[in-house]
């Protein structure tokens, strides 16, 4: 994967620039604290249902349950959000979180049976609002063809696994040393103000799909109909499974350890290396293509995740799971860069959101998955789940990775061979 580092034809591939780009600080502050609550749902619902049930097992599964809803709800709320405008969606959205979490949370303390909670889990998550997505489409918009919009997509990244570590950490804590209940509470309350204060900010949100086909645009297509975008979401969602299987097992690992203080800490050393590996690539100007970055980052991740079940203390943890954070980053930030690349603009949102929506089905896969093998075998066997997830998701990419390929783009071009750009084919 060459590179130059902050030097590309028309635009430094810099941060200052990027950020400099008018307009981006109205949408990127509020848009900081409303995707604050995405990084403390699943784990906030995992330690207040271990609390009240005393089961790994049944924790996952509701912290699934939402996770599963977030993913299948999650694109309908993009493609809505496309062709109505992002504050349409987003205003009502985030009323109805705040509802559901209150909701769920009563129905936990009040040690209420398993299906109560599992069908309060789902409103809960199919109306987390999707404000990753919202921001990438308002960069994509205010970006479209620019060599700005891979340093965007790792400046994303960056925030995204910021907010991993500032969540988990602060959740962690809130339900260890204030109540089982508050980061509940906590994410609900950030939703609500968060998101309407993003919500606000309508002059950076991209125009909807609706009127741009009134005034004679391009008549909105469905984000799913792009293979590139399938092939991508099947590689999210193994990269989901490594998010889930590494915070359950993490908080099981740490409780075995007489150290459940400490999950936090150790899930925010995982996401820190997801970070300091985004920063990195949004400093440099690749010469290779994305297509080419992600078929080489993907199998690292890979064999990353293969030492994680193997360490027995919690240094050995923190290393194994700074070098997989250290590892997510260039598939996540590449697999986002190509949706730039691969669908129209009046589809952005929702194919972002697909992306998104896989991690968090993978997510709440491997939780699930990952609490069972930790109720039946111990927390070392969860760490299997993150490498099971990523081997099959590589199988796939690497069958399908033609699909990663532009239309307009030449096949040697795709595979970033004596190319610095991209070839166009007349």
């Amino acid at each position: 994967m060459a590179a130059t580092v902050n030097d590309t034809d028309g635009a430094r591939a810099g941060y200052g620039s990027l950020l400099r780009t008018r307009g981006a600080l109205s949408f990127l502050l509020p848009g900081f604290l409303a995707r604050q609550p995405f990084a403390m749902l699943t784990i906030g619902i995992l330690l207040l249902v271990n609390d009240t049930t005393g089961s790994y097992g049944t924790a996952g599964t509701v912290s699934a349950t939402a996770g599963v809803a977030m993913a299948l709800f999650a694109p309908l709320s993009g493609k809505l959000a496309d062709r109505f405008g992002q504050a349409a969606v987003l205003i009502p959205g985030v009323v109805v979180h705040a509802a559901a979490i209150s909701l769920l949370t009563a129905l936990a303390l009040s040690h209420a049976p398993l299906w109560a909670l599992l069908a309060a889990a789902v409103p809960a998550g199919a109306s987390t609002p999707q404000i990753g997505p919202m921001v990438r489409a308002r960069w994509a918009a205010k970006l479209d063809g620019s060599p700005l919009m891979p340093t965007a997509a790792a400046f994303e990244s960056v925030t995204d696994e910021f907010t991993f570590v500032i969540g988990p950490v602060l959740a962690t804590a809130l339900c260890t040393g204030v109540h089982p209940a508050a980061g509940l509470i906590a994410e609900a309350a950030l939703t609500l103000i968060g998101g309407l204060v993003f919500a606000s900010q309508r002059r950076t949100q991209p125009v909807p799909a609706g009127r741009a086909a009134a005034d004679g645009g391009t008549k909105s297509v469905s984000a799913l109909s792009v293979p590139g975008v399938r092939v991508l979401a099947i590689t999210m969602l193994g990269i989901g499974t490594v998010f889930g299987g590494m915070q359950v097992s993490m908080t099981a690992f740490t409780k075995e350890l007489g150290e459940p203080g400490l999950n936090g800490l150790m899930y925010g050393t995982f996401a820190a290396g997801n970070m300091i590996a985004g920063i990195v690539c949004g400093a440099i100007a690749w010469k290779s293509s994305a297509q080419r970055r992600l078929l080489t980052a993907y199998p690292l991740l890979v064999l990353a995740t293969t030492p994680l079940w193997a360490a027995h203390a919690l240094p050995l943890l923190g290393a194994a799971g700074l070098l997989v954070g250290l590892c997510i980053a260039p598939s996540l930030i590449t697999g986002y860069t190509l949706v730039e690349k691969l669908v129209p603009a009046s589809a952005r949102t929702e194919a972002f959101t697909w992306l998104t929506g896989a991690v968090g089905l993978g997510q709440a896969a491997g939780a699930t998955v990952g609490g069972r093998l930790i109720d039946a075998h111990g927390a070392s066997t969860g760490f299997l789940v993150p490498l099971g997830g990523t081997a099959l998701a590589l199988v796939v990419l690497l069958g399908l990775r033609k699909a990663l390929t532009p239309k307009g783009e030449s096949v040697v071009a795709a595979r970033g061979v004596g190319h610095r750009e991209p070839v166009s084919v007349d």
